[in-house]
């Protein structure tokens, strides 16, 4: 007979679980006879003593079992790529019709931003009728004839992480390297892909600030991955400043249709999406190896194909059928837009990314709860990179308002966030290591 209470005392007492102990417990959860209490005793007893690695494969897998899992008949590879979070990270958006063009099918399970980071689907709901959580029949359908479909999770795809992932935003259990690896994993396995590219950000605007954290969260995902049956692989990249230079879901969305049909390429944004785009096509067999991969990609955008994809999918999905030809009669804007000025001349040296975040918030851009409403007009475009020279006239952002005063509030939070100095900073490397579990 399956007690709850047993396999929270397990845990909590240190002892490895095994995995039909795990499996009672996750179809407790999505079934609802495991309370929310014993929930979080749970999370909080994997959080302070952790998982081995068969554990947590174990979670993963049930976690995926506990609702639909996905099948798809394609004629070409089924990918995906996911980002653990940054400002100004709306590569997904750019990415998965990119990889499509190319003779992917990406059927991208994303998620809402809370706290500094934005999320994929808030941009999305910049998109007047984008419909980010339809039926399953109809993500199918738009993967099927458009090549990508990017969506919210929907009951029917592992319900229990659903649970878990409320319970443990509330009991301060979210770091746990064990349930993020096991949340992420799930879902991209309910979604039935063939392979997976992770973005695991480092820096002041990431979820994981230090290095050695993202690092051991990227080995964790790869090798939990491969003990579940999914070919991936990771990047460490930087997010010690924003990767684009717009922050805010309505702005962003503008910011990849600007990209995509080449009116801007700034390279930290290009250099990312084009690096896991080319790791995508190799995994999938689409390429010989990343460098054709990457080749493939930059073509995609080059000649168009890309944009035409993103277009198809946005109106497979509910959304205008001219946004990608006409973003500014879709896109709505704040009403007040206010420079800010440097005050003094110098070089950028260091930015306070999580701050920057924390700016597209306060003006109603973000969450401090999960079930808080979006402004997707307001944020920050025009961000100054580091190493950028500035006059004292110069400007270090625009903000994007509903007001004259939310506007003000703003420009001194992004003038607190910049630090200036005489010389260069020195140069960091944006893409670092690459983790394979074999």
């Amino acid at each position: 007979m399956f007690l709850p209470q047993e396999t929270i005392r397990a845990k909590r007492d240190g002892r490895a679980l095994a995995p039909a102990e795990i499996a009672a417990f996750v179809e407790g959860l999505a079934d609802g006879s495991v309370g929310e209490g014993q929930a979080a005793a749970l999370a909080m007893a994997i959080c302070l003593r952790g998982l081995s690695l068969a554990e947590c494969v174990a979670l993963t897998s049930a976690m995926t079992r506990s609702g639909a899992v996905l099948d798809w008949d394609l004629p070409g590879p089924v990918l995906d790529k996911h980002s653990t979070g940054g400002v100004g990270d709306a590569v997904s958006l750019a990415l998965a019709p990119a990889v499509a063009a190319c003779g992917g099918f990406v059927p991208m399970i994303a998620g809402r931003g809370l706290g500094h980071t934005g999320g994929t689907l808030d941009k999305l709901d910049s998109i007047p009728g984008y419909a980010s959580q339809p039926s399953l029949d109809r993500f199918r359908r738009a993967v099927r004839e458009t090549g990508c479909a990017i969506i919210g999770q929907t009951p029917d795809l592992a319900p229990a992480d659903r649970r878990l992932y409320a319970i443990r935003d509330v009991t301060g259990t979210v770091e746990s390297l064990d349930l993020i690896t096991a949340s992420i994993l799930s879902k991209k396995l309910a979604a039935g892909l063939d392979a997976l590219v992770m973005d695991v950000k480092a820096g002041s605007g990431a979820f994981l600030a230090g290095p050695d954290e993202a690092q051991a969260l990227a080995e964790r995902i790869t090798a939990v991955a491969a003990g579940a049956g999914l070919r991936t692989l990771a990047y460490l990249t930087d997010m010690d400043e924003p990767l684009a230079s717009a922050a805010g879901n309505g702005l962003e969305t503008a910011y990849v249709l600007d990209y995509l049909t080449g009116r801007r390429r700034e390279p930290r944004f290009h250099a990312v999406t084009v690096t896991l785009g080319g790791a995508m096509l190799a995994l999938g067999g689409l390429a010989r190896d990343e460098a054709e991969g990457r080749a493939r990609i930059e073509a995609a955008f080059e000649s168009g194909a890309a944009a035409e994809r993103f277009g198809r999918m946005v109106a497979a999905l509910g959304g205008p059928t001219d946004l990608v030809e006409k973003s500014e009669t879709h896109l709505r804007r704040a009403p007040v837009l206010r420079p800010v000025p440097a005050g003094r001349p110098g070089i950028v040296a260091t930015i306070d990314t999580r701050a920057i975040g924390m700016v597209v918030v306060a003006l109603g851009g973000g969450r401090v709860r999960a079930g808080d409403s979006i402004d997707h007009a307001v944020g920050l475009t025009d961000l100054a990179g580091t190493g950028t020279r500035l006059e004292a006239d110069s400007p270090l952002a625009l903000v994007h308002a509903r007001s004259e005063a939310e506007a003000e509030a703003a420009a001194v939070a992004v003038r607190a966030a910049y630090r200036l100095g005489a010389e260069p900073p020195p140069a960091r490397p944006l893409i670092g290591k690459r983790i394979d579990a074999g």
